[in-house]
């Protein structure tokens, strides 16, 4: 069972998605046909045992990496006819991603670190500064601006880091388990955050997580299993 991928209205698309690990002495078919329809400014959880392919699914839909069969197509284009620089280029102006690990420079400040994506892809300094504080703004933090990593808590760190990755406002927001360091009420903070800022950007988010505190809050759930999507669910209200 998995989405309908026969729409048009897909702003991310996998058909029979495919993907095999080979170590040379063993083979790891970490995904086994995936289908998957994420309409734009939709919010979905992927969610899942561990080793079910979640993260792969994530790696694989945002072109970190590359599938052994199947399509995935973003916008009506084929990851696949994108050569190595369109690829990343496409990643960098179109694509946030938040990880598990802040992956912070402790020797930046929250402002530096939120501007750094911009200024490595050569946006005039006085530009990219006001873009990250724009950004810090949007998740609470516009006063936390001078302090580094270490002065803040996890919490806030994670907000920083939803800053830069939302920074250059982009189409699709990927998240590989967004709250998995931190506690309850925290990890409550942000999802909520990041529903808000869905709802505000119309940006759309996919989030790898395995809480279903987490995944109850987006639109929809994607189950998956051995490798294939299991069932494919809207949440209960609560």
């Amino acid at each position: 069972m998995g989405a309908d991928v026969t729409g048009t209205d897909a702003i991310v698309l996998a058909k029979e998605v495919k993907k095999t690990y080979d170590t040379g002495k063993v083979k790891v078919d970490a995904l086994r046909g995936v289908n998957l329809a994420v309409k734009e400014g939709e919010m979905i959880a992927v969610m899942g045992p561990s080793g079910c392919g979640k993260t792969t699914l994530l790696n694989c839909l945002s072109g970190l990496d590359d599938i052994t069969g199947g399509e995935i197509f973003i916008r009506g284009t084929r990851l696949s006819d994108m050569d190595d620089r369109t690829r990343t280029s496409y990643r960098a102006e179109k694509i946030g991603f938040i990880f598990q690990a802040y992956n912070l420079l402790p020797v930046l400040t929250s402002a530096e670190n939120v501007e750094l994506p911009l200024l490595i892809s050569g946006t005039p300094p006085k530009e990219a500064r006001k873009k990250a504080m724009e950004a810090l703004k949007a998740v609470g933090l516009e006063e936390w601006q001078n302090h580094k990593p270490s002065e803040l808590s996890g919490g806030q760190q994670q907000r920083v880091t939803i800053a830069r990755s939302l920074v250059n406002k982009p189409e699709i927001v990927f998240g590989d388990e967004p709250t998995g360091n931190l506690d309850s009420e925290s990890s409550k903070e942000i999802m909520v955050l990041l529903r808000d800022l869905n709802k505000q950007n119309r940006q759309t988010f996919v989030i790898v997580t395995h809480d279903y505190n987490v995944g109850k809050l987006a639109d929809r759930i994607v189950m998956m299993r051995d490798g294939k999507v299991e069932k494919d669910f809207a949440p209960q209200p609560f």
